[in-house]
């Protein structure tokens, strides 16, 4: 099960925003954006109902449980609200960032939301991490840097982006995951909640948040052209595996160490520049492979700083100081 689920991570990671680049630069009409977001927070909350029935074994205790912890205990409901806002926010941002940016560009810029978390972590939850860990998250964000640096001052003809607008979108993006992601932490670990009860409420909340932001940001276009204007299977299918992103998290979570999690993002970066290369032209450059190489390092290195052991030089360098000591 440990492999299954490496593989079907990397396969999401990589399908996914291989997906939402082509539906985003193919040609006819496009669907919008926050219609997208909300059918998204649909799919979740009925995958998340699924997998409880599952895990529970019974369709009668199963609705039991989301009744009581969804409409009886509204204190504890409530505190779900916050992620789902910050989640529903950072998921239109990803459908405009990756309007704006390669699809390679944006799999590794968005890796940032490693080093965001991290940052949180400390703020929130007074998590402390090794010097390694945080020399990892230099080279993250140098890696991140040099993508962006590389995108921005491209000299190649690139049709019907923004840079700039694609790299606030994507930072932003990052900015919260990372204060959604350690805020849902919280909430998990201070109680005996099921994950996959969480995620329902989330779900709920998801739905509530998505709904007010179709309708604010994009009301009047929905109105003129219809909810489901620009869809077609390729844009359901590409939802769907959206999706289906965050239950994979949480089955690798579960049944892998956090080695084959960053071998899993790494290895969806490097099939993601080799497809993008083939389908949509782009150019690897010397300054993206080497910001890709510092993002791919530095997540091996933040996720088993004992790794930096391995290299001779450090582990010689380590030796020498003990004896001098």
């Amino acid at each position: 099960m440990k492999y299954v689920s490496l593989f079907l991570l990397t396969f999401q990671n990589v399908t996914s925003i291989l997906l939402l680049r082509y539906v985003r630069t193919t040609t006819g009409p496009r669907f919008i954006n926050s219609t997208a977001v909300l059918n998204s927070e649909i799919q979740k909350t009925i995958l998340s109902i699924v997998l409880l029935l599952y895990e529970e074994g019974n369709v009668f205790r199963s609705l039991k449980l989301i009744y009581e912890k969804v409409f009886r205990e509204t204190n504890d409901m409530i505190k779900t609200g916050i992620p789902a806002f910050l989640y529903t926010i950072q998921n239109y941002l990803l459908f405009v960032s990756i309007s704006n940016l390669d699809a390679a560009t944006c799999q590794v810029s968005f890796q940032f939301k490693i080093f965001t978390t991290a940052v949180f972590m400390v703020l929130i939850l007074g998590r402390t991490f090794k010097l390694i860990q945080w020399f990892a998250l230099f080279l993250l964000f140098l890696g991140v840097s040099l993508v962006q640096l590389e995108n921005m001052t491209s000299t190649v003809p690139k049709q019907d982006v923004n840079a700039f607008k694609g790299l606030i979108s994507v930072v932003s993006a990052c900015i919260l995951s990372g204060l959604a992601g350690v805020y849902f932490e919280k909430i998990l670990k201070g109680s005996n909640v099921s994950v996959w009860i969480r995620n329902i409420q989330l779900g709920i909340f998801g739905i509530f948040f998505g709904c007010l932001m179709m309708l604010l940001q994009d009301g009047a276009e929905i109105h003129r052209k219809g909810f489901l204007f620009g869809y077609t299977d390729v844009v359901w299918l590409t939802i769907t595996v959206q999706s289906a992103g965050g239950l994979l998290v949480a089955l690798v979570v579960k049944h892998a160490d956090n080695i084959l999690k960053g071998f899993s993002t790494s290895a969806a970066i490097i099939i993601s520049c080799i497809i993008s290369m083939i389908l949509f032209d782009f150019q690897l450059t010397t300054l993206f492979a080497l910001g890709a190489l510092l993002v791919i390092f530095s997540i091996f290195l933040y996720l088993k700083p004992d790794l930096v052991y391995q290299v001779p030089f450090f582990n010689k360098a380590t030796k020498e100081k003990s004896i001098l000591v």
